[in-house]
């Protein structure tokens, strides 16, 4: 069992920057693929970044590519989602997310979801 708390959302103003750390209990965080998700109201939850357990293999979203940095630190249990240049467009809730071995990109893939934090990105 994972349990996720994610932190760091906000209000920003357009080309700001935010971090957002997920804390994770549990000694098995080392094992597990992490990722970052968001949903925008009225939309699907969707996918914006991965991170492999040892932190070697991450992948993004085309939309948040050269924006968004997704790093881990495995001896605080944690993972992060440095936002960047943030447009109106990444206005969202945004979720840290659990799985076993593998990165992906899909949302059904991931076991352990956190309650989410909110950005909110002003023009």
């Amino acid at each position: 069992q994972v349990q996720l708390v994610e932190s760091g959302g906000g209000l920003v103003q357009a080309g700001g920057s935010l971090r957002l750390s997920c804390a994770a209990s549990g000694r098995t965080f080392s094992s597990y693929t992490m990722g970052w998700f968001r949903q925008a109201p009225g939309k699907e939850r969707e996918f914006v970044a991965t991170i492999s357990w040892t932190g070697g293999s991450t992948y993004y979203a085309n939309s948040v590519k050269g924006r968004f940095t997704i790093s881990r630190d495995n001896a605080k249990n944690t993972v992060y989602l440095q936002m960047n240049s943030l447009k109106p467009e990444d206005t969202a809730v945004y979720y840290c997310a659990a799985k076993g071995y593998g990165t992906s990109t899909v949302v059904t893939d991931y076991i352990y979801w956190g309650q989410g934090t909110q950005v909110t990105v002003s023009s």
